[in-house]
């Protein structure tokens, strides 16, 4: 009874301290202590969730040490928010679009701080820094409210978010696996914690996403009346919006982003609009990452404006996107192509199957790509990524220097074509380690000779001796 009676205490001194700093009422947690919360099954599987895995990653990062261990202390506390979020929505009537940017606002400022270690970082563990942000972006789930709220459901969202972040993990693990088993371990155990971890606690709980209370009971949660300044709100523009699925896509956007919606928003076209996954990311996190690039020279002419678009249904065009790590297309079939051009620093995702897919001119550009029916081709890049989860038949690489290819076990029969091109690696599943990659670099260098009326090509071979 007295540790009872102290908890609520304790909790009604940080509602009211919250309170005192300007915090709307109904974004004070407040069911840590809560009796009901704290037998709740799906609230103690949750714990269970974070002391197993979230600990595993926060052992491996203890470690590892420096940028890794501080950025892994803020994963830990985005679990720890989204446990009170989770709390809250059983005490909570299910919130409009507007006021679902007042709900999620805590959990969006601890994603605004992970992604700010990330950013335009040049440790040795940026990486590292950009897998544990990027993955962040996977407890947004907990704002789902049902269909036509702007996200695919709880589970498919949290596997959609966690391969975005395993581009980066994965090359973690490449880059680590002969050199130093912590970090390994490291990635390891950040994939794990989303899937299946993750993805199986919502799968048993949370399936169709968290139950909100009834009309008529339970707390209110009300949109500002005005909007507010970005420090003041995160999602302030979405409370303006007359439309609630832009709004709520707009919302999601923004945990994915890590930046204020009210930040270089620009107008929306039509064929935007009916593809919300190419809306939400595409566009909106574009313009807040070139407007912090327009003054830097990338050409003799001026940076050209930004495209993203389906022309005539037929063909995607995505270009002269500079630091935007969440491109993605979703809406697309077999019958359509997607031509890249210009591209820097970005990660341009392709959800479905298309006919091919052509890279022209990007630089430090990852793609990752269901699978192609027709070719894959690389023209004229630099440092560009490359990772198929499903079938291509032809891989053509022209011109270009620094390609990692990350092949699926469905696309080791692919045919790859080089020509003038340097530093090409393709990697694979390694057989013998589940999750694994095993590196295989493409000769640059051959030795022709004439033989019995005709010239013969080797591959340069190196013993390294």
């Amino acid at each position: 009874m007295e540790a009872s009676l102290v908890g609520r205490l304790e909790a009604a001194v940080s509602r009211l301290e919250a309170l005192g700093a300007g915090a709307h009422p109904s974004a004070v947690p407040r069911g840590l202590a809560d009796h009901e919360a704290a037998q709740d099954p799906a609230i103690l599987a949750f714990d269970d969730l974070v002391a197993d895995a979230v600990g595993r990653v926060s052992a491996a990062a203890g470690k590892i040490g420096a940028e890794v261990a501080e950025v892994t202390n803020v994963l830990e506390k985005a679990f720890s928010v989204g446990k009170d979020l989770l709390v809250r929505t059983k005490q909570t009537q299910k919130p409009t679009a507007e006021a679902m940017a007042v709900f999620m606002a805590p959990l969006n400022e601890i994603v605004m701080e992970a992604n700010a270690l990330a950013e335009g970082t040049r440790s040795n563990h940026a990486n590292h820094l950009k897998a544990a942000a990027g993955s962040l972006a996977a407890l947004a789930w907990i704002g789902y409210t049902g269909k036509g709220c702007g996200m695919l459901l709880p589970i498919a969202h949290v596997e959609e978010s966690w391969q975005m972040a395993e581009f980066y993990s994965n090359k973690v693990l490449v880059e680590y696996k002969n050199k130093d088993p912590d970090h390994v371990e490291w990635a390891k155990a950040l994939k794990e914690l989303y899937v299946p971890n993750l993805r199986d606690y919502v799968k048993r709980f949370y399936p169709l996403g968290p139950v909100w209370q009834p009309p008529g009971s339970g707390t209110t949660i009300k949109a500002p009346s005005a909007p507010s300044p970005p420090s003041a709100s995160l999602f302030s523009s979405s409370a303006t919006s007359s439309q609630p699925k832009p709004g709520m896509s707009a919302v999601f956007a923004e945990i994915s982003s890590g930046k204020p919606v009210t930040q270089g928003l620009r107008k929306v076209t039509d064929d935007m609009k009916s593809k919300n996954r190419t809306d939400r990311t595409g566009v909106v996190a574009t313009e807040g990452k070139q407007s912090r690039n327009v003054s830097a020279p990338t050409s003799t002419k001026g940076p050209a404006p930004a495209k993203f678009e389906l022309q005539m249904g037929r063909k995607w065009v995505v270009e002269h996107h500079i630091g935007n790590k969440g491109l993605t297309i979703e809406d697309c079939d077999t019958k359509q192509s997607v031509y890249v051009f210009g591209c820097k620093d970005s990660v341009l995702q392709v959800k479905g199957k298309v006919n091919n897919i052509t890279m022209d001119k990007c630089t430090k550009l990852g793609v990752l790509f269901k699978g192609v029916v027709a070719a894959f081709e690389v023209v004229n890049c630099n440092s560009v990524e490359v990772q198929c989860e499903g079938s291509v038949p032809t891989i053509s690489i022209d011109n270009t220097s620094g390609c990692q290819l990350y092949l699926s076990n469905e696309s080791l029969e692919a045919s790859i074509t080089t020509a003038k091109s340097s530093e090409v690696n393709a990697l694979v599943p390694d057989v013998n380690s589940e999750g694994d990659w095993t590196e295989h670099p493409l000769p640059q260098q051959y030795i022709h000779a004439f033989k019995e009326g005709q010239f013969t090509t080797l591959p340069v071979s190196h013993s390294g001796a």
